[in-house]
């Protein structure tokens, strides 16, 4: 049953003490029940010393490479560097959500963001959260991306690994069962082709009280400068809208409209500027690792790009760029997790100075053979 299933261990343990280590435990643990482990650690990384960059892409491709082998992702949801869980797993999540992977995430608290989130405030009935807006699916534990496409487990990683094993036996057993078949679900295109370039606004402004206003005059600077927008609030065509009392129910159906605009597009555009700490939205990192999977054109912007190591208080060279929480920065020359800095073209400014921008790169848009994305003025 396990010999024909490959594993991927995702989560920031790399920026911890003795990270590496525990890393491997897992990666035994899997091994000891028989299953093959994909980790990019495990790979000879090819750079040129001394370029941070490159180095940042050489590990990127064994990300790559290594979700390309596997058919199952377990990953640590636990909050990094903030409200949210670490960016890059997240990306790492929509990778393998997208190549048709199953996904399973491990959290020491399944509780509502309403119970966790420390920083709201009660305006009436209404929760308020830390940047003003009404706290975003306050009655799920994550956003509608890491509910809607992962089977989230309270406890550790083998309670995760234990979870697949139980799924991987009953799907052994519908094999044998009479009068069942599987449909093939795999979404597609929904759309038409157009004459103008589609661009998915992938951006945590759906968040915001005045989200459609806002989504209204993004789709029209779009307009302005040659592109069809796709605004993460429409309906995806061809996927039902739900009306339920379930939370579980609406957050897989939100989902669904979303990963449906992602697929329908042709290139995305994100906002990767903070959220609820020092990393991306989540939604927004599941959407950017979905899109570079599926071969879009890929673009995000921020108020500010600049290494990393300057945006995220540490202890500097002298603390080995600790955190915090204890946790390495990392030190690329990138302005947030090496996943983003080196699969999207970064651009520095507010929205309609980064369309303009990437007007301008896709005129003559090609992302360079060793992945690192040209950096732009």
């Amino acid at each position: 049953m396990i010999k024909d299933e490959s594993l991927y261990i995702a989560g920031p343990l790399c920026f911890y003490k003795n990270g590496y280590g525990m890393w491997d435990a897992l990666k035994k643990e899997a091994e000891f029940y028989g299953f093959t482990v994909a980790l990019p650690n495990n790979n000879v990384l090819e750079y040129e010393e001394g370029n941070k960059r490159q180095f940042s892409a050489a590990i990127f491709k064994n990300c790559r490479d290594s979700i390309n082998k596997t058919t199952c992702l377990i990953v640590n949801l636990e909050n990094y560097r903030g409200l949210v869980p670490d960016g890059g797993s997240v990306y790492e999540m929509g990778m393998a959500y997208a190549k048709g992977a199953r996904l399973y995430g491990f959290t020491r608290d399944k509780r509502p963001a309403r119970m966790k989130y420390g920083l709201g405030k009660y305006v009436g009935n209404d929760i308020i959260d830390c940047d003003g807006r009404l706290l975003a699916h306050k009655d799920l534990a994550f956003g509608p991306c890491i509910v809607g496409s992962t089977k989230i487990v309270e406890g550790k990683f083998g309670d995760a690994l234990q979870s697949f094993m139980t799924d991987i036996e009953e799907d052994s057993k519908l094999k044998a069962s009479r009068n069942t078949f599987v449909l093939d679900a795999t979404p597609q295109v929904t759309v038409e082709p157009s004459d103008k370039p589609r661009v998915y606004l992938s951006t945590f402004e759906r968040y915001d009280n005045d989200a459609k206003e806002k989504l209204d005059r993004m789709k029209k600077i779009c307009e302005k400068y040659g592109f069809e927008a796709i605004s993460p609030l429409e309906d995806a065509p061809k996927v039902e809208r739900i009306v339920s009392d379930d939370v579980m129910e609406m957050a897989y159906n939100q989902f669904d409209h979303y990963q449906q605009h992602v697929r329908n597009c042709d290139i995305i555009l994100a906002n990767l500027n903070n959220y609820h700490g020092y990393e991306p939205n989540d939604d927004v990192s599941f959407e950017c690792g979905m899109a570079f999977q599926l071969g879009k054109k890929c673009f995000g912007y921020l108020n500010e790009v600049k290494p990393m190591i300057d945006l995220v208080p540490n202890r500097g060279p002298e603390g080995e760029y600790r955190d915090l929480n204890d946790m390495n920065v990392e030190n690329f020359d990138n302005p947030l997790n090496l996943m983003f800095g080196a699969s999207f073209t970064l651009f520095e400014g507010q929205f309609e100075e980064a369309v303009k921008k990437m007007a301008e790169a896709l005129v003559d848009f090609k992302l360079a053979d060793d992945l690192v994305p040209p950096v732009l003025d």
